[in-house]
């Protein structure tokens, strides 16, 4: 049984190794690894196997022999006529082989013509599709050597919307395609630096461009402004007051010469477009726009323009020095804004009306503020003027380009105050020259020739004057006449700025008035005040002054007829300003008499300081000391030149000096530092107070009533009287009495007088041979002291 399963167990092993499904090597490691000596067994068994296949092979090989040996029998038979039909096909091959060689070439040349026929007719096609193209390139490339941009741009945006998309498989399309962002490019930066060198140089033009400009707005206000010097002329023709006229052949040769500049003028002037190539703007413009970027143009352009608008606006640091720096700072502006008022009109959105009045508004604060700093280091009155005279035109010249310029024309009125003080300055050093070369004394005639000559210079009436024969005198000195000749030009050169100022006549007058006004009361009277002051100004020269002073305040009424017929209009419109002189003078002829009366009384204190009193003498001189008389013989002359001062004015300056000499005896007889006094002295000093009060009732000016200049000496009088008379029991009982003796006897005054005296009859035995009156006296001195004494004491306690 065993031995069974062995053997069917190399069957199945042997069926397995003839199968080749599985591996080899398991199976026969199977064999061996089952039993011992089983690699003999299945030897054994292999090779039984292996004859039993012989044996198969055999029979199937001998079955099959007999068709084998059949078929190659028959393949014999077939090799000769096989044989033979290779040679007969290789012979027909041959024949074959020859005739077609030629067919071949022919067939060969037909293939290439055929070929090269096609390629023709797609390279004539694909030539005929590219040539469009290369032609566009080719004008490309000519409009760029031509620098005509704009076109060239137009061609690329047709080469790439309407030409590449034909060719585009082609490689030198791409190149082309590619090329063309470094053309647009090249453009941009070509036209940029095309747009750069025409602001750089629109920027060193621009003075040019708005000096045309303003040639071209002066040009056209030119008919409008000899109309209005016509207008001036007619109401101006028959203009005498007093030889007060403005000559019609001067205006009508001045108007003749600027109508004459006119037409000379009237060709060379030229437009900004002749003056100034916009073509690279247009361009770079165009040129924006087709590429799309035209917001980067703009903002560029606006941005730069900016830049130098900073730049135009930024003066010179010494253009107030000269009329020229202020016109080329305005020319400069002028140019620049016409430059945009141009771009605005002729491109669309690259500048704005907006942007322009920004801009205006902003460099339009930028000049008023320059011009209101640099205006005010302008000292001479003809700058100021040519200044005004520029703004003018300036503000004129924009108006024309629709800027608004109003607040140029308030900054006008700010710059008319400053010219009016220039001009008070001005005419403050012609009056101090005036002053200095006038002799103060009447104006000398000798003949009716000289007396006209006068008269015309000043409007001065009085028939008693004229009824005199020559020679003879007015009463002013030549400073009046010169005066009133350098108001009237005042108003003049205060009239030249008025004028194109688009003001009013009744505006003009008021202007006119008002700077004559500063100029009377302001400077003309400072100027007296200060000449009044001057310590050379002796008293001879004060009355003259205040005669002047009055004949210059009778010719004002003279000098508002002058300005009315200027403006032509009446003095009786109810808002025209009245001209102050008559205060003026008033108060320089008031300065004037306060400075007489002050020179007077120093004049009085020149003679005091030469008094020399023996204030310890014994006996008088029985004459008057002669310092006094010496100072009342001054007075006397002197007086004798008051008659030609107004009456109150001589008599005040009599009262009044009579009252200081009065004042500085009395406080010679009462200095601190005289500490005894004799009564002979006393005595001495009555016999000057007598000459004074002779002097006094001698009447030295006309006018006064009674005894009211001896009253200037009463308090002397009433003191010297009590110590002559030795009135003291009187003085005392009647103290305080309206009906006193002694009422301007003040106990204080007293008591100092007679303590001096007190102690000089202690040391001085005046009464040495009456030893008894002596005594007598004395004690009567002391008596009265102590009773004075007591009575200022009591007043003391009562304040």
């Amino acid at each position: 049984m065993l031995e069974e399963e062995t053997d069917q167990t190399y069957e199945n092993v042997l069926a397995e190794i003839q199968s080749f499904e599985l591996p080899i090597e398991a199976t026969l490691r199977s064999v061996y690894d089952d039993q011992p000596n089983a690699h003999k067994k299945f030897m054994e068994k292999l090779d039984a196997c292996i004859r039993n296949h012989d044996k198969e092979i055999e029979k199937m090989c001998n079955f099959h022999h007999q068709g084998f040996v059949d078929a190659i029998t028959e393949l014999l038979k077939v090799r000769t006529d096989a044989e033979k039909l290779k040679v007969q096909v290789t012979d027909t091959n041959r024949r074959f082989q020859d005739a077609g060689k030629e067919v071949i070439v022919h067939t060969e040349d037909i293939i290439r013509c055929r070929i090269q026929q096609r390629n023709i007719t797609t390279v004539v096609e694909k030539l005929q599709l590219c040539l469009p193209v290369l032609e566009m390139y080719s004008k490309l490339k000519e409009q760029m050597s031509a620098k005509r941009y704009y076109s060239a741009l137009k061609t690329m945006e047709q080469l790439e919307n309407v030409y590449f998309p034909w060719v585009s498989q082609y490689r030198f399309c791409q190149l082309m395609i590619e090329n063309l962002p470094k053309l647009r490019e090249d453009i941009k930066e070509i036209s940029m630096s095309d747009l750069k060198d025409f602001l750089e140089s629109i920027r060193k033009h621009s003075d040019k461009i708005g000096e045309t400009a303003m040639k071209q707005a002066q040009h056209q206000k030119t008919f409008s402004v000899s109309l209005q010097k016509q207008n001036k002329m007619k109401f101006g023709k028959n203009m005498y007051i007093n030889h007060d006229r403005i000559p019609e052949e001067r205006n009508e040769t001045v108007l003749k010469h600027s109508l004459e500049e006119e037409d000379e003028n009237e060709e060379e002037v030229l437009t900004v477009q002749d003056l100034v190539d916009f073509s690279p703007v247009y361009r770079c413009l165009h040129i924006y726009s087709v590429l799309g970027d035209e917001e980067t143009f703009e903002n560029y352009y606006r941005k730069q323009r900016k830049k130098q608008a900073r730049l135009v606006l930024q003066p010179q640091s010494n253009m107030h020095e000269t009329v020229d720096g202020y016109r080329r700072y305005f020319t400069q502006i002028v140019g620049f804004f016409v430059v945009e008022d141009h771009i605005l009109h002729v491109t669309q959105g690259l500048v704005t009306r907006a942007y322009t009045d920004e801009l205006w508004n902003m460099a339009l604060s930028k000049i008023i503020a320059v011009l209101r700093a640099h205006s005010s280091y302008c000292t001479d009155p003809d700058l100021v003027l040519e200044l005004k005279n520029l703004i003018v035109i300036f503000a004129d010249t924009l108006q024309g380009y629709g800027f608004p310029v109003n607040r140029l024309f308030d900054l006008l009125f700010e710059i008319r105050d400053q010219y009016n003080e220039t001009l008070l300055k001005k005419w403050a050093g012609v009056f101090r020259d005036i002053f200095e070369e006038d002799n103060y004394s009447p104006i000398p005639i000798v003949n009716e020739e000289e007396y006209k000559i006068v008269i015309s210079k000043f409007p001065f009436q009085d028939p008693d004057l004229e009824k005199q024969s020559f020679p003879k005198k007015f009463p002013m000195s030549q400073s009046v006449p010169h005066i009133y000749i350098q108001v009237k030009e005042f108003i003049y050169a205060s009239l030249k700025f008025s004028e194109s100022l688009h003001r009013s006549s009744t505006e003009i007058d008021d202007m006119l008035r008002k700077s004559t006004n500063l100029l009377l009361t302001r400077t003309l009277s400072s100027c007296l005040l200060n000449l009044i002051r001057k310590p050379h100004i002796g008293l001879t020269e004060l009355v003259q002054i205040i005669i002047n002073t009055t004949h210059l305040e009778q010719a004002c009424k003279y000098l508002e007829d002058f300005i009315t017929n200027i403006t032509n209009i009446s003095q009786e419109t109810v808002h025209t300003t009245r001209l102050y002189g008559l205060s003026t003078f008033k108060d320089a002829r008031h300065a004037a008499e306060g400075e007489i009366y002050t020179k007077l009384n120093q004049k009085i204190d020149e003679f005091v300081q030469l008094a020399d009193y023996d204030w310890t003498m014994s006996e008088p001189d029985g004459r008057a000391s002669g310092y006094l008389m010496d100072l009342i013989n001054f007075l006397r002359s002197i007086f004798q030149v008051f008659t030609h001062l107004p009456g109150k004015v001589a008599q005040t300056a009599c009262m009044s000096a009579c009252q200081h000499l009065s004042t500085s005896l009395m406080q010679m007889l009462l200095d601190s530092e005289l500490k005894q006094i004799s009564m002979g002295a006393v005595q001495q000093f009555n016999l000057d107070v007598i000459q004074c009060e002779l002097f006094a009732s001698s009447e030295p000016v006309p006018g006064f009533q009674g005894d009211t200049l001896q009253l200037a000496f009463i308090d002397l009088r009433q003191l010297l009287d009590l110590f002559m008379v030795w009135d003291w029991s009187t003085y005392l009982a009647d103290y305080g009495q309206p009906a006193s003796k002694y009422l301007r006897v003040n106990p204080n005054t007293a008591l100092t007088l007679l303590e001096k005296m007190k102690d000089t009859s202690k040391k001085n035995n005046i009464f040495a041979q009456f030893r008894k009156n002596d005594r007598d006296k004395q004690k009567l001195i002391e008596t009265v002291v102590k009773q004075l004494r007591s009575l200022v004491n009591g007043m003391s306690q009562h304040t």
